[in-house]
């Protein structure tokens, strides 16, 4: 199924630095009006959701100074037969000038899906939309699938870089097959927005890039100062203040590479690192029309508590602090956590409660295996009040649990070992009536006590 691309292309003439911050900047538009968009996304057609977005989020562009914008169409004029296709079918709707949005906004409204997908063709044409090299230009084009006429859109790339102008694409397909997306290797980069609102999204995200030029990279680096590590939420605020700017989950792009971001480069930030424990970077300054690396120490490994042996499959929680005593995470037996590298105190809910000092390795997962518990299943003929104790190094008796004064049966998860219930029935006023019970549970088997 062919779904939305984004392509946004970066066209220089020349040597225009990105540090001329007064010279022009021209965007031409193209859409997709091809008959494949008239399929439908989610509660809409592709080019009702297309046309939405782009009257909408254009309004960005009104009064900027030093910008010109125009836009060209194809697929609109010829409606689609399947003996035949008009791959000459693409057009400049509104050129460039002064005051084009309304121009444009409203042509947009009025457009129609009808017909073919000339991309080769319309790239090649629109290469002569601009009116001199003297602009930094560029061209943003909506579609939703791959050429469907003869001509290569790879082939017209290569030919306009060998005439000297510099394509740098940025491809996002929406819910898109990533094989699919492979196609577009020989234009450029390329990453994918899974709805309508990761659309709009990165529309903006395009529109700030061309016209800021501010771009940013975090690298989370690994012990070997690599940026391997990913996939955890980052918050910028603005330096000194609990002022949320942005929210990010930390991603590495297709090519393994931390994901390009746009900032405003106007403001001092604060970076936090949701890692465990979290990591913390201030005082951030972002310089213009420039590509900013922030980096981050940030090696990690991973923790797993499980009991292999186990053949009553134990959900025991964990909690995991740092050598303060400070909680860092609740964690889930058998689940795997993400941890920075060092030294940590682990508490196992298992009764009874075990404890263990760990230490987590770059990249590595340190597996925490416990003995297999044993089931104490009992069955008292009245509520009682009762309590599951076990004598320590010291030879003191510590409490570990505390039956239900409710229920009357139950089952429960015990470590191996030699325990004593002390019991009475709730309904006895007196402690004469107090008894106690020496049990011993035993790895994967269960042992059942009934009380009268």
């Amino acid at each position: 199924m062919r779904t939305i691309l984004f392509l946004f292309l970066y066209l220089t003439f020349g040597h225009n630095g990105l540090s001329q911050v007064n010279v022009k900047s021209r965007i031409l538009f193209i859409l997709d009006a091809s008959n494949s968009m008239n399929s439908e996304w989610g509660k809409q057609t592709r080019i009702q959701a297309a046309k939405e977005i782009l009257v909408q989020e254009l309004e960005a562009l009104r009064g900027v100074q030093n910008t010109e914008i125009a836009l060209r169409v194809y697929g609109h004029q010829t409606p689609f037969n399947n003996l035949a296709q008009d791959c000459n079918d693409t057009k400049l709707e509104v050129p460039f000038g002064e005051n084009t949005l309304d121009a444009i906004q409203a042509r947009i409204k009025n457009l129609e899906a009808k017909g073919a997908t000339p991309i080769a063709r319309t790239l090649e044409a629109s290469a002569g939309d601009f009116p001199d090299t003297l602009a930094k230009n560029y061209i943003i084009l909506i579609t939703d699938g791959l050429e469907s006429c003869d001509n290569d859109p790879c082939v017209i790339a290569k030919k306009l870089k060998e005439k000297g102008v510099k394509v740098t694409p940025f491809v996002i397909g929406l819910g898109m097959d990533m094989s699919y997306l492979a196609n577009f290797n020989c234009i450029g980069t390329y990453s994918d927005a899974e709805d309508k609102d990761s659309f709009r999204k990165v529309f903006n995200t395009i529109l700030n890039s061309v016209l800021l030029k501010t771009t940013v990279q975090i690298n989370l680096n690994d012990l070997n100062a690599k940026p391997t590590e990913t996939n955890v939420t980052m918050f910028l605020y603005e330096s000194g203040t609990n002022q949320l700017k942005y929210t990010l989950v930390h991603t590495l792009n297709r090519l393994g590479n931390p994901d390009t971001l746009y900032l405003d480069p106007s403001l001092t930030y604060d970076l936090v690192v949701n890692t465990l424990p979290v990591t913390v970077k201030k005082n951030i300054q972002l310089k213009k029309h420039t590509h900013n690396t922030i980096e981050v120490p940030a090696p990690q490994g991973f923790v797993k508590i499980t009991s292999p042996k186990s053949s009553f499959s134990p959900q025991f929680n964990v909690r995991v602090s740092d050598k303060s005593g400070k909680t860092l995470n609740h964690q889930i037996y058998d689940q795997t956590c993400k941890y920075l590298v060092g030294k940590y105190d682990v508490e196992i809910f298992t009764i009874p409660r075990i404890y263990r000092s760990i230490e987590v390795s770059q990249s590595a997962i340190y597996s925490v295996d416990i003995e297999a518990p044993g089931q104490l299943e009992y069955s008292f003929a009245k509520p009682m009040v009762a309590q599951l104790f076990q004598q320590n190094k010291e030879g003191f008796w510590t409490c570990l649990y505390t039956f239900s004064d409710v229920l009357t049966k139950d089952k429960l998860l015990v470590q191996p070992g030699t325990y004593k219930m002390v019991y009475r029935l709730k309904d006895m006023k007196s402690s004469g009536y107090s008894n106690e019970k020496t049990l011993t549970i035993y790895a994967n088997k269960t042992t059942t006590i009934t009380l009268n």
